[in-house]
């Protein structure tokens, strides 16, 4: 059997000293790696552990409910938000009704980096949609997170630089393996018939596209919140509120 990846996470009733040592016997009786340990938020540890035996976990699983000190919380293969928590120290905070938008500030950059990351290495279709005022980082993010994927980014358009309505591309930026950048609101506020034929060539392709301003996207196009796989949302401060109307009203214009 192949070796597989599984996350473990527990909370501590009562770090007394010798514990972490203890699990990590238990571990290596089992001969079970530990790949990454990390504290998780308050009182919690999180590892990512690695065994060729499914069995194993389970006959872990069991005798840790026997520990008095600990209670098991996570066992299971590791999912995107569990490798996260591991590297950061803490979970990426989730939209309690929709479960597919993650939030993250400016002093979590590093974190939203990560995350791009991680998900633009996947190959095949996926739409990201990103929310966020103006010199938030957004733009920048996606740069980094491709740079951390190695894979090449595209703009098709955006107004990091200058306006950019892109209508064709070459070919060699024609390929699945790029990311795609589009600004919802220059791709469908100041569009023109060849930019709009791009753009469906492009979300029809099997590759990443992400979706800054998702929500001017979808009123002005026949997407729909449906087509994303994941909305981020990017504040300067936990509490601001992301509003449209004080940076779309210019675009009205042309």
């Amino acid at each position: 059997m192949e070796f597989k990846q599984w996350y473990m996470e527990y909370k501590i009733h009562k770090n007394r000293p010798g514990l972490l040592g203890d699990i990590a016997s238990l571990l290596g009786m089992l001969e079970v790696n530990i790949l990454t340990i990390n504290g998780v938020e308050n009182r919690t540890r999180g590892m990512l552990i690695q065994t060729n035996d499914d069995e194993k976990i389970e006959i872990l699983g069991r005798m840790l409910q026997k520990v008095d000190n600990i209670t098991v919380l996570k066992l299971r293969e590791p999912k995107l938000v569990d490798i996260l928590a591991v590297r950061h120290g803490r979970y990426i905070e989730r939209d309690s009704d929709d479960r597919k938008t993650f939030r993250f500030t400016r002093d979590e950059l590093g974190m939203l980096v990560d995350f791009l990351g991680e998900v633009f290495k996947r190959e095949g279709n996926q739409v990201i949609g990103l929310r966020g005022m103006p010199r938030v980082g957004k733009t920048e993010s996606i740069i980094a997170g491709s740079v951390c994927s190695n894979k090449r980014w595209t703009f098709v358009s955006s107004t990091l630089l200058r306006q950019t309505v892109r209508s064709q591309l070459s070919e060699e930026e024609m390929t699945p393996n790029n990311i795609y950048i589009i600004d919802g609101i220059v791709s469908t506020i100041r569009s023109n018939e060849k930019h709009h034929a791009l753009l469906q060539e492009i979300m029809a392709m099997p590759s990443t596209k992400v979706i800054e301003h998702p929500d001017i996207f979808v009123k002005e196009s026949n997407y729909e919140y449906s087509d994303f796989d994941y909305i981020i949302e990017l504040r300067n401060t936990p509490d601001e509120e992301i509003s449209y109307e004080s940076f779309t009203m210019g675009f009205n214009d042309f």
